[in-house]
């Protein structure tokens, strides 16, 4: 069966035109100036309420397998991804065993062809078992997409320059967790004012942008395709920024709750607890307009799924992570796209084209429709996603994902369901 979509808002060409798009059976056709030609086997709807854009693809998502299948699988992340508009992830390699060798990316790709519903893409381990003292096999490894200690910080500049140089060699991406541990001194959410008025310890910003400016030296020595992972200080911007304009190979990524909150916004609950942590409004500020001036490149969700039993136990102790697949696209829209912070086209580059240009993904025939006047209550206990911690629970929202297309064919709709009714 074919669904025709009549008057949807429809992205060609680098910006949004009314129209109509035929999707189902293996291809998508789109008319800008009169309805395509229906037939028995063509279902059309009104599509008004309609947003049609490139699938989403996400370069940093935390899929957990194999290692730690009681917080996520392979199965239950790409269908949380699948019905947000999802046609790729880029899964991170903090697992166990860690990819670090072919034996273990082939049993991370094993559980990957088994259970997956959408692409996933893995990365590889900078060093074994990402203990930041020996370099992975980094040539045996060139089929990942890219290489990562996510999670982790290499902190050694020697062995950092080693791997640029390597991965330079090998046309590939390092993807850098930028985290000096001798700066953490314990701490877990950011070391400002609401750590000092709740007795918490605080992580200082320089922790993270200290060793960005270290890698973003060795990537103009090395001549290495950087990207910074989850950016969150006004200075790891600044450093950025300065370092693109000399013609460093840099991109990076940022996430929503980083554009959305701030430490003014945290709670005694591990639902606030992430890495890196919330930072201050002026962070926040500076993040936004880094995405303004194309500074920052992309938004990745950083998906971390954990039990609940690990998110439960407050700020301290609970485990650093939040969920994203499910929220991102609807929380961007309502809180960027509609109050006028970024354009919708903006914020299609930032989670479709410009990760699928960086790391090479191809997204032809893959498309997300989003039922953008349907306003919701976000709600986790409705997640696909097994894990539940999101600091958004109980936001209002407007976009919901009511079809994903891969590769011409209709993978998920919400269309025809009661739900979605």
């Amino acid at each position: 069966m074919q669904v025709q979509f009549e008057n949807a808002l429809i992205y060609t060409s680098g910006s949004f035109r009314r129209g109509f798009a035929r999707m189902g059976e293996g291809s998508c056709r789109f008319s800008f100036a009169e309805s395509l030609s229906s037939g028995d086997a063509v279902v059309s709807m009104p599509g008004d309420h309609l947003v049609i854009l490139p699938a989403l693809i996400d370069v940093h998502v935390h899929l957990r397998e194999p290692g730690f299948s009681y917080k996520e699988t392979i199965l239950s992340g790409t269908t949380a991804a699948l019905h947000s508009g999802y046609s790729a992830l880029c899964a991170m390699p903090n697992l166990k065993p860690v990819p670090d060798s072919p034996v273990h990316l082939d049993e991370e790709m094993a559980i990957i062809r088994r259970d997956a519903v959408t692409r996933v893409f893995p990365y590889a381990a900078i060093t074994r078992g990402e203990m930041g003292e020996e370099l992975s096999p980094m040539e045996a490894l060139s089929d990942a997409i890219a290489f990562s200690d996510d999670g982790r910080g290499v902190q050694s500049a020697e062995m950092m320059a080693h791997a640029m140089r390597k991965a330079a060699s090998l046309g590939k991406i390092i993807a850098a967790h930028c985290e000096d541990n001798a700066l953490l001194h314990g701490g877990y959410i950011h070391d400002g004012a609401y750590a000092k008025a709740h007795g918490h310890k605080g992580i200082c910003s320089e922790s993270e942008w200290r060793p960005i400016a270290r890698d973003l030296a060795l990537a103009e020595q090395t001549g290495c395709r950087y990207h910074v992972c989850h950016i969150s200080t006004k200075e790891s911007v600044d450093l950025i920024r300065r370092a693109k304009a000399r013609g460093v190979d840099v991109t990076c990524e940022t996430a929503p709750h980083y554009l959305l909150l701030d430490e003014a916004d945290l709670q005694e609950d591990g639902r606030f607890k992430m890495n890196p942590p919330l930072r201050q409004k002026a962070d926040r500020l500076a993040l936004l307009e880094g995405l303004r001036d194309g500074t920052i490149d992309m938004i990745a969700t950083d998906h971390a799924p954990h039990s609940a039993e690990e998110k439960s136990r407050g700020l301290e102790k609970s485990a650093m992570g939040i969920v994203g697949l499910e929220t991102a696209f609807p929380l961007l829209y309502t809180y960027l796209v509609k109050p006028g912070v970024i354009p919708l086209e903006k914020l299609t580059e930032l989670m479709s084209l410009t990760p699928a240009k960086r790391f090479g993904i191809a997204n032809e025939g893959n498309f997300a429709v989003f039922d953008c006047a349907d306003e919701y209550t976000i709600d986790p206990e409705r997640f696909l996603s097994r894990g539940r911690a999101t600091p958004f629970a109980g936001w209002r929202v407007q976009g919901r994902c009511v079809m994903s297309v891969l590769n011409g064919q209709i993978a998920y709709s919400a269309i025809e369901t009661e739900a979605y009714r």
